[in-house]
Order: structure tokens, then sequence, then C-alpha cells
């Protein structure tokens, strides 16, 4: 019998699409459009820079600090402001530029698409939950032709919380049709995806491709494709 009432909730960056690979691409072409070598130097001071000013408005967009629009712009404002570029006009171009190129990679992680098949193949009810934008979030899933695979998808500027909030999970699983019990929760964020699905009752995995599980938590895997082994265990456990 296929699990038809078994339903499976995944994160999309850096759970399905290799958020960082992408982003880097992204970067490194408009950091050779906009000349910045030579006002900066090596792209690596550019990066490291970015990805601290970067994870840090994230944080406070998750916690509802910080505004959308803010966190679009802020990023590279402040990553250019460390070099002593003070120049809004560049500001406005990259952040649009990465708006419009980043979620048009199509870098996956390995067995992304293998797995999809397989699980849908097994019968489950696939979704996603993610905090990404709703506009950017739609058009990776288009380009990556990932989009068939799943019902219902929810983003966290629709409804309004973030993960790990209770409501995005209730929202999701109401959109679905899906009791919490016979639901699981994959995403590589042990705080976000695991500990807030956990907490509305649902079943989780973590999804940790670096093997290191700092957190000893039971249900982790490295690579998706352990997905359709692991998953009918989890969910005979109550």
């Amino acid at each position: 019998m296929p699990f038809s009432s078994q339903h499976l909730f995944f994160d999309l960056d850096r759970t399905l699409w290799d958020f960082d690979k992408n982003s880097e691409l992204t970067l490194r072409q408009l950091y050779s459009q906009e000349e910045l070598e030579d006002q900066i130097g090596d792209f690596s001071k550019f990066y490291e820079q970015y990805l601290y000013k970067n994870a840090h408005l994230w944080k406070l967009y998750g916690k509802g600090k910080v505004k959308k629009e803010e966190l679009r712009y802020e990023r590279f404002r402040s990553t250019l402001k460390h070099f002593k570029l003070n120049d809004e006009p560049l500001v406005e171009r990259i952040s649009d530029a990465y708006v419009e190129l980043s979620p048009r990679q199509t870098a996956l992680f390995p067995h992304t698409i293998e797995t999809l098949k397989n699980l849908k193949s097994m019968g489950y009810n696939m979704h996603i939950i993610t905090n990404g934008f709703q506009e950017v979030q739609f058009v990776k899933l288009e380009n990556c032709l990932l989009r068939s695979f799943f019902d219902v998808i929810v983003c966290s500027e629709f409804v309004g919380k973030n993960k790990p909030e209770p409501a995005i999970f209730n929202y999701a699983l109401k959109q679905a049709n899906a009791k919490p019990g016979s639901s699981v929760m994959i995403g590589d964020d042990y705080h976000v995806d695991i500990a807030g699905a956990l907490r509305v009752g649902m079943k989780a995995i973590w999804f940790d491709p670096t093997s290191k599980n700092e957190f000893n938590y039971e249900y982790a895997i490295s690579g998706l494709e352990q997905l359709p082994i692991l998953l009918p265990k989890l969910l005979l456990t109550n």
C-alpha cells in the first residue's frame, strides 16, 4: 500500500538547492561584471566579508528584526562599506542583479532528482517549507525542474512567520491536509528545521552533508539518497 497519508516537507535552500554554490557562482559573475577586483582585490576577500554580513542579517530577519528590502540591500551595502566603497548606485545594481540571477542557477545537491523520483514512486506526498523570499523560491523550483514533485509550497513571508515558529509548520500541515505524526520535515538547519518541526509533533530528518552531527541527533543523513531507506523506519516509530 502506498504511503498516501504520509507527508514529507522539505526545506529548499541548502537541502535540495545548493545555495552556497549557486550564490558563489552569481557573486563571482557580478564581481567580474562590476570590475570590483580593481578596487577590492581578490574575490575571496569580498566573499568572506559578504558571507559574514549576510548570515548576520538573515538571523535578524528570522527574528523579525530586519525587513526583507533592508536585508536585500544592506548585505551588499555593509560589505562594500567594509572596503571603503560608499557607492549607493553600485549597491543597488549588485543587489538587484543578485536577486535576478541567483535563483536562475541550477546546482542541486547530489541525488536530488533521483531521490525525489524514488520517493514519489513510493507514494509519499511532498511539499516545501522555506524561509526564502517567495518570488525567488518559485524561480529556483521551476529552473531546476523540481516544481512538479511538490504539492504545497509554503514561503514564510506569505505566512508572516519564519521557521522555527510553530505557526508556519501548522499552516503547512493544514494546507497539505496532513497530520503531524505522519509527517516528516527534512532540512539542513537543526534549530530552524528540526527543532521547529519536532515542537509541533512532526518527525524530522536532519540533512547534514558534513556528517559532523554535532547535536548527536538520531535521524541524521549525509546524503539525500539515504531518505528512501530511513523514512519507512522513522514513520513506523511512535
